[in-house]
């Protein structure tokens, strides 16, 4: 039986902060979650990988058992010719150098994998008395917390600009899930307890949503400025002018400047996105201007252009 690398599925070092391993855990359960993944085999038994290595090393006591643990697999695989028993090892006096009893469930459940179902086959007793007991795994132990969730939670620009509820289903359960105004691309939110019962009482995890911002239509979003392209005649352009703008925020009345160019970017200060959780402040909205040159026309109109013309314009 092959040893489990999680720092190598996880893709990071075995001097990982923990801020590290969550954010390379988040990465790939996103990647590989089955909701992205529909009917992918592969991709499932990757983020069920994912999901255990996260169990172990996103806590410091479970990580540095499995670190102890694992310290000379390489040795005893060599010993036994390839076909490491990983129980076995802890047997032969692989694990004397503990100093507590462990058991599957101190790892985070006994829906491990066979690495773990045969690393942690039974209590060690430390005692010099030979390794696991035959009872395998405690009766009692302390109250573990229930796996996370993950997942994708795609927003529109309005929803974002407004805030909103929505209704999710996690297996056989529906969750209101808010919005707050202002999320951005990237975000995550969190929603206390709605991620895997937890065992001996212990709570239930907590589900993390991503926040995909969709694409809009009308809007680039730039942290929390707004972008679009704003048309305007070529007479407004010349002489200048009031023109109407919609923004998210509602209808707005703006100055055209005399002898505006093409490309040129206007701002209107405060017409922007929300700012998250703070309130009344929001970013601005950038217009670049688009000059839309007149078409079909008349004789007359044909005419006072070549007089422009003639006057060197």
């Amino acid at each position: 039986m092959d040893f489990k690398d999680y720092y190598s599925l996880l893709g990071i070092s075995k001097n990982a902060t923990e801020d590290e391993i969550k954010k390379a855990y988040r990465k790939l359960a996103v990647k590989y979650h089955p909701d992205k993944n529909p009917g992918n085999k592969q991709a499932e038994e990757k983020f069920k990988e994912m999901g255990e290595a996260y169990e172990v090393l996103k806590d410091p006591d479970k990580r540095k058992k499995y670190d102890k643990l694992g310290s000379n697999w390489k040795q005893y695989e060599q010993t036994s010719g390839g076909g490491a028993d990983f129980s076995q090892w802890a047997r032969q006096g692989g694990g004397k150098n503990y100093s507590q009893t462990y058991s599957p469930e101190d790892f985070g459940g006994s829906d491990f994998s066979d690495f773990f179902n045969s690393f942690f086959s039974g209590e060690y007793s430390p005692d010099g008395g030979g390794g696991y007991g035959s009872q395998g795994r405690r009766s009692g132990g302390r109250p573990v917390k229930g796996q996370d969730y993950e997942a994708t939670l795609e927003v529109t620009l309005e929803e974002s600009f407004q805030g909103s509820k929505r209704m999710i289903t996690i297996g056989d359960e529906k969750i209101s899930v808010t919005i707050p105004p202002g999320v951005y691309n990237g975000q995550v939110l969190r929603v206390k307890g709605k991620g895997a019962m937890g065992r001996r009482g212990g709570e239930s995890g907590d589900l993390y949503m991503h926040v995909s911002m969709l694409p809009d239509p009308v809007f680039d979003i730039k942290d929390h400025d707004l972008y679009c392209d704003q048309h305007v005649g070529l007479y407004q352009a010349v002489l200048g002018g009031e023109i109407a703008v919609q923004a998210p925020k509602g209808s707005f009345t703006m100055k055209i400047p005399r002898e505006t160019q093409n490309g040129k970017v206007l701002r209107m200060k405060g017409l922007g996105m929300p700012v998250y959780k703070k309130k009344n402040e929001f970013g601005d909205l950038y217009l670049k201007i688009i000059v839309d040159i007149p078409q079909n026309l008349s004789a007359r109109e044909i005419e006072l252009f070549k007089q422009l013309a003639a006057l060197g314009h």
